[in-house]
């Protein structure tokens, strides 16, 4: 079993992006021969911290980019790097930590601070006894901190950029020119011909807002002025934004798709014709793999030059400075049969490489060291088997992602309780009742499942399910935790719906979110029933109120949540289960449920429906590791995220219900 560590960062989307990507292709292609893991220990390591940084970052290259390109100049013509490696001491010494405990046979990086920090790891003489590879995601105007620091292999995206590179002095052999990293989906759709070319109908433009939010309004007036277009709109996570562009769109009675934060970004490139946005890294290379011509609204000083440079230099897309100016280049792109459309279509081909990810899995694969010695336990890097009997389940069936108020994706979400050695676990993400003045103002906060993300979420959880079974023994169920808020707490309610199979109606009464809970085989669950001791929040007691009419009709109540034991719940007997509500990764160090019962998930809700051997427990874990040579857990690694490779340990404590 080949091991491969990836390290990335989340300054700029770009290197998480290739990150994601390249373990994807690699669970793809090697399922059963390679475990892959991917892993930030800057924000590890440094937590708030590191988001101050990375905020920072990010307002200096939206609202300073002429500042941010003479930093960018600087770090170029500096050894700051190199010389300020003691600032990281803390990411050094985990990141020691984690290439002796495991022992990888590939390391990937898609951040160049990373090989500075192997470098001075090894600068003591030892060999390193592993592949060391790096992955360059800018084009053409390439900084040269990322070649300063040793890689056995730099893989760029296009052969400008390599020209660059052998300029500087890195040797061809070193050199490998696979293309960008994009997900592998870009493959399969390219593969499928599903690639939308403009013809007598509308000219489909995708409108990707994201650093140029001030003239945004401007140029979807301009934009919706044009006949014959069909506007696809995306905004992210800025619901200000949302309600802005929104707001334009109804003023014109044009018809509109708006997207805030989606993974459907393939489609939607295929399915488009034309893209406008800015020159980020991420976003020309996956437009460049869909061969969607790019017109760019907005270029930050430094790596987005190269970036741009590499469309207008291969003639398939166009630079504007202004609305419009845009609107023009729309106008020439679909005039006389759309003939300065196919040109740029025509140019995007040589450069198009939507398998890049997959076959840098290949090479990586193919650098990989010789198997190590026979794994001396069951480890995170092992494929569990199964009998069916029963056994000691480990459970957390309230917990929340990025589609709601939580930090990590579904796919990290999954990561972080698989490395744990936990055995199911639901997602749970806020859904608000849009009928009550409360739940409108929710749905504008950005922290709750939105109607139209709905149906991704549940395909998204359903695409997770069996990675999570195949590579971590972890049951993945989908759900939600139904909102439904009054003016005060004794009017407010939270409704778990646990192992759901299709969307339920927000806007249902209570009694009838239950039925409808009910008639998929779910479990509907009580969320905190009564007063918080130990975390800031609004309590919801409507439930506990009204307990005569609910405890008939629930089929369990959370007696603990998180830091929270109501001792309430079990002075009324009332069947019971503990769960952490997660939102971020400290909140693992709570309260679960753990089952006696068959690894099912029927199993598993009916043995909480009939509260028969269940038991709570305050988790802990202190140990990092996957099996090779455990070593006890450094404090910098208390609270680290999807990819920390902590190990799970014993029950801390257990409350049996016979």
């Amino acid at each position: 079993m080949k091991k491969v560590l990836i390290f990335t960062a989340g300054f700029g989307e770009g290197h998480n992006t290739a990150a994601r990507s390249i373990r994807d292709a690699i669970e793809h292609i090697a399922p059963d021969d390679a475990r892959v893991e991917v892993l930030d220990l800057f924000e590890s390591c440094y937590g708030r911290l590191n988001d101050l940084v990375r905020k920072a970052y990010l307002a200096a290259i939206n609202r300073a980019p002429r500042v941010w390109g003479k930093i960018y100049e600087w770090l170029d013509n500096s050894t700051m790097v190199e010389t300020n490696l003691a600032a990281l001491a803390r990411m050094r010494n985990a990141l020691a930590d984690v290439l002796r405990t495991v022992e990888p046979d590939a390391v990937v990086s898609t951040y160049p601070v990373y090989n500075y920090l192997i470098d001075e790891i090894y600068s003591d003489g030892r060999e390193r006894n592993f592949s060391q590879i790096t992955v360059v995601t800018d084009s053409i105007s390439i900084n040269s901190v990322w070649y300063r620091g040793f890689s056995d292999y730099f893989l760029v995206p296009n052969e400008q950029t390599a020209e660059v590179m052998r300029n500087a002095g890195i040797p061809q052999e070193r050199l490998r020119v696979f293309g960008f990293p994009v997900t592998h989906r870009f493959a399969d759709l390219a593969a499928s011909g599903s690639r939308s070319i403009p013809g007598s109908g509308p000219k489909k433009v995708l409108y990707m807002i994201n650093s140029g939010k001030k003239q945004a309004p401007r140029l979807l007036r301009k934009l919706l002025k044009l006949d014959d277009i069909e506007l696809t709109i995306t905004v992210g996570r800025d619901i200000a934004l949302r309600n802005q562009i929104e707001a334009v769109v109804r003023s014109s009675e044009r018809k509109v798709q708006i997207f805030g934060w989606t993974n459907k970004m393939p489609e939607l490139l295929h399915a488009n014709h034309l893209v406008i946005s800015k020159a980020g890294g991420a976003t020309v290379q996956e437009t460049i793999a869909a061969r969607c011509p790019l017109i760019i609204s907005q270029i930050v000083p430094g790596q987005e030059e190269g970036n741009a440079r590499l469309i207008l230099e291969n003639d398939c897309g166009a630079h504007s400075i202004d609305p419009d100016e845009t609107v023009e280049w729309v106008k020439k792109a679909f005039e006389k049969k759309c003939e300065l459309w196919h040109s740029w279509f025509e140019h995007l081909a040589p450069l198009s490489r939507p398998a890049a990810s997959l076959d840098i899995a290949r090479f990586v694969l193919s650098q990989s060291a010789p198997e190590n010695a026979p794994i001396r336990r069951l480890t995170a890097f092992e494929k569990p088997t199964f009998q069916p009997t029963k056994k000691l389940l480990l459970c957390d069936l309230h917990t929340h992602t990025v589609y709601s108020d939580g930090k990590l994706t579904v796919r990290e979400i999954v990561d972080f309780y698989g490395q744990r050695g936990f055995d199911a676990l639901c997602v749970t993400d806020h859904i608000c009742d849009p009928t009550k003045f409360i739940g409108k103002v929710s749905n504008l906060s950005g922290l709750v499942l939105t109607p139209d993300q709905v149906p991704e979420y549940f395909e998204t959880i359903e695409e997770e399910k069996k990675r999570a079974l195949d590579k971590y023994g972890l049951i993945l169920m989908t759900g939600l935790e139904f909102n439904k808020d009054g003016l005060t707490k004794k009017t407010s309610a939270h409704l778990l719906a646990v192992d759901l199979k299709a969307p339920i109606d927000p806007g249902l009464s209570i009694k009838d979110t239950i039925k409808e809970i009910h008639k998929q085989g779910a479990l509907a669950i009580a969320s905190h029933p009564h007063e918080f001791q130990t975390t800031w929040g609004k309590d919801t007691l409507y439930f506990w109120e009204n307990i005569e009419q609910f405890a008939p009709l629930l089929d369990a109540w959370e007696i603990a949540n998180r830091d929270d034991i109501y001792n309430p719940v079990g002075l009324k007997k009332l069947p019971f289960i503990a769960n952490s509500d997660f939102h971020k990764p400290k909140h693992i160090y709570s309260w679960k449920t753990m089952v006696h019962a068959e690894k099912d998930p029927e199993a598993i809700k009916q043995a909480i429906r009939v509260n028969r051997d269940v038991a709570i427990t305050l988790y802990r874990d202190h140990k990092i590791g996957f099996g090779y040579g455990d070593v006890e857990q450094p404090a910098r690694l208390d609270e680290s995220l999807p990819g920390s490779l902590l190990h799970f340990n014993e029950p801390a404590a257990i409350q049996v219900r016979a």
